[in-house]
């Protein structure tokens, strides 16, 4: 089984695939949009966690940066019909650290931000990852900052948008990777976006 790997960034194969190359082998490593933009360019070394997940079909590689994603993805994937696609989508909108806060609160609608991810899939979510993950998580402090403040914006985000008559996959698409704990600029920036699509 492979844990981790310490290497270089050869190339990406799009936001959600990258290829490493250790002691002359590369590994082709699939990880979230976040994760291959802080890997930084192309030729930079880098340092990556790693779920070796193996099927009859084949073996992948699920690569993070924090051992912290690591342990938030393998318990995902202990919930009830959530494979590594879901697991990876849900990492890719709420970190660790946000993640617990989203199970501590119950909170619903952050999970429904996940592409893929309806109310009802998010209430049955939250009660099985509450009994797989301790919160706080193991090795990922609480830093009593930003992630709270951001995920309430985004969720005022959501509803605002939701009200103006926006559907749901609409609202994913503009706030997936919109950061920032001032709802009003984040609602200014996603109406410009669904203005631009």
């Amino acid at each position: 089984m492979i844990g981790s790997l310490k290497g270089y960034l050869l190339e990406r194969f799009d936001e959600s695939e990258v290829l490493v190359e250790v002691s002359g082998i590369g590994y082709r490593v699939v990880v979230t949009p976040t994760t291959a933009v802080r890997l930084g360019d192309t030729g930079a070394e880098v340092f990556l966690h790693v779920h070796h997940h193996i099927r009859e079909a084949g073996q992948t590689l699920y690569g993070f940066l924090e051992r912290g994603e690591r342990f938030c993805f393998e318990a995902l994937l202990s919930a009830h019909g959530v494979g590594p696609s879901l697991a990876l989508a849900v990492l890719g909108v709420h970190g660790p650290v946000e993640l617990a806060r989203v199970l501590a609160d119950d909170d619903v609608a952050a999970l429904c931000l996940v592409p893929g991810v309806g109310k009802k899939t998010a209430t049955r979510l939250l009660v099985e990852l509450k009994n797989s993950l301790d919160l706080p998580i193991d090795g990922v402090p609480d830093t009593g900052d930003g992630p709270e403040v951001g995920r309430s914006a985004l969720v005022e985000v959501q509803e605002a948008l939701g009200g103006l008559g926006y559907t749901p996959d609409e609202v994913r698409s503009v706030l997936v990777d919109l950061g920032g704990d001032d709802p009003a600029v984040l609602l200014r920036e996603a109406l410009q976006r669904l203005a631009r699509a």
